[in-house]
């Protein structure tokens, strides 16, 4: 269930494992959102302790990586259950390398997003 004021905060972590070791955990405390977007995250799940997220509050945590080690890569960090999690678009050069998420909470979306440098966004 969404609360009435959801605090979101997207991030570009540049790398969270350098980031965890700069006290990204303090900082997240501080912030105290409820749902977290992270970009470039050049990590994969399984690299990650998830219990430092899970401590926090964010007990419901989504990494989608890309393909090659250490590059690129999106999460989403919720304290709250979200109804459902879409990793990625369904096209397949996007998806490799990792750049997109979505998680849906009632009546609310958030995506947590990496466009890629070359790319420009279209109508």
């Amino acid at each position: 269930m969404v609360k009435e004021n959801m605090k979101i905060i997207s991030y570009n972590v540049n790398g969270i494992r350098a980031a965890l070791k700069k006290d990204f955990i303090g900082w997240l405390k501080s912030a105290n959102p409820d749902v977290i977007c992270l970009q470039e995250t050049k990590a994969m799940k399984e690299q990650l302790d998830l219990e430092v997220f899970e401590e926090a509050g964010y007990i419901y945590n989504y990494w989608y990586s890309a393909q090659k080690k250490g590059y690129s890569g999106v999460a989403i960090l919720s304290k709250i259950e979200p109804n459902h999690v879409e990793f990625g678009t369904g096209i397949e050069s996007m998806d490799f390398e990792g750049r997109n998420i979505r998680a849906d909470f009632d009546g609310v979306s958030v995506m947590s997003y990496i466009c890629h440098r070359e790319q420009t966004v279209r109508d």
